[in-house]
């Protein structure tokens, strides 16, 4: 692990990767310790910085080019999503822009172009759901209902649910969330069978025994690594690793299933919800669930601004959308050939007048 030397070098020639990446993360440390950083942040720095200390961290800072960042990232297959690609890159890069301002430590990889933001589209279909439920064990399969069905952050959410986190209302079942991304508390209701899987488990994991809700086979939390390995083995097994949609499904394609089936209104009889109820769900802001998911499932979306103009609501969900949209197509089709109709008839009782009234004039 990356350790803090006692004083920086004064020299910036004499500066090596590794020291870049310690001062970045005793940053982090003394910014968790007085609040202006979050764990998460801190978590993923000392990860990620001490990964590529192990990869180049005794090279001199001047020799370090782009090309070395790039291909350290790529050598990880778990990091083929573009936003962790942007996530480890913001900390590279904010390590070295940290260096460069407080110590005059030329920035050798300024300008690093990070992957663009992509909407979160990846989905599970119903017959995708079912697939994975076929395919696994007890265990994950009730890990994976309850995060299709809720949206929870797998790892550092859903795992972490005990039950003194439950609540049972008049209306029905709530679970109290702390997220460690975020750092914040939120209160969700929970569909129906949910809330009796969790009677279920309740049984083995009751309140004060501080045992998580879900659990794997050792009757031990979720843990990251232990979740996305367990998917990339049902991947191959359902033969999805050689997809290149499926091929791109991770646990965290769950929570991107529960918002678009918000949206879409695929519990609710196409009645979608909005981006706020979403985003309260989720513990997303509205603007961060509207650039994930709202832009191109945006006609999902249009519904609720319909209803605050006093308008009926339309929406049919998606296959009943694209069938609509299809048959209006085809009914202005059929509307353009019958307006044509008329006008070559006009034109051919026109001929056949003047043909009328100049035999009359003979």
């Amino acid at each position: 692990m990356v350790r803090r030397a006692e004083r920086p070098p004064t020299n910036p020639s004499e500066w090596i990767v590794a020291r870049v990446c310690s001062e970045y993360i005793q940053y982090c440390e003394d910014g968790l310790s007085n609040g202006s950083i979050s764990k998460s942040h801190r978590d993923n720095a000392v990860v990620w910085l001490n990964d590529l200390c192990g990869y180049c961290g005794a090279m001199p800072v001047p020799q370090l080019k782009k090309g070395h960042i790039q291909k350290w990232v790529d050598r990880h297959e778990t990091w083929r999503s573009p936003a962790t690609r942007r996530g480890v890159l913001a900390v590279v890069q904010a390590a070295f822009n940290r260096s460069a301002e407080l110590f005059g430590v030329p920035n050798p990889i300024k300008g690093l172009k990070k992957p663009t933001p992509e909407p979160r589209l990846a989905s599970f279909t119903a017959e995708d759901e079912q697939a994975l439920y076929d395919a696994c064990e007890p265990c994950f399969q009730n890990f994976l209902f309850a995060a299709i069905h809720t949206g929870l952050r797998p790892f550092c959410e859903l795992a972490k649910l005990t039950a003194d986190d439950i609540e049972v209302v008049d209306r029905g079942m709530m679970w109290r969330i702390y997220s460690t991304k975020n750092e914040k508390t939120r209160k969700i209701p929970v569909r129906p069978e949910v809330a009796s899987l969790t009677r279920t488990l309740m049984k083995t994991a009751p309140k004060g025994s501080g045992k998580p809700i879900f659990r794997n086979t050792q009757g031990n939390p979720w843990k990251r690594m232990t979740g996305v390995v367990r998917f990339i083995g049902l991947k191959k097994k359902l033969g999805w690793d050689a997809d290149p949609v499926k091929g791109n499904y991770s646990c965290y394609t769950c929570r991107h299933t529960f918002a678009h089936r918000m949206l879409s209104g695929f519990w609710t009889k196409g009645a979608g919800c909005s981006i706020e109820t979403l985003a309260e769900l989720m513990g997303d802001t509205p603007q961060t669930a509207f650039r994930h998911y709202a832009r191109e499932w945006g006609q999902y979306y249009q519904d609720p601004l319909w209803a605050a103009i006093g308008e009926t609501s339309r929406q049919k969900g998606p296959l009943a959308n694209r069938q609509e949209r299809k048959a209006t197509r085809t009914k202005q089709t059929a509307d353009s050939r019958t307006r044509q109709k008329p006008t070559a008839t006009r034109k051919k009782a026109a001929a056949r007048g003047h043909a009328s009234a100049a035999r009359k004039s003979k």
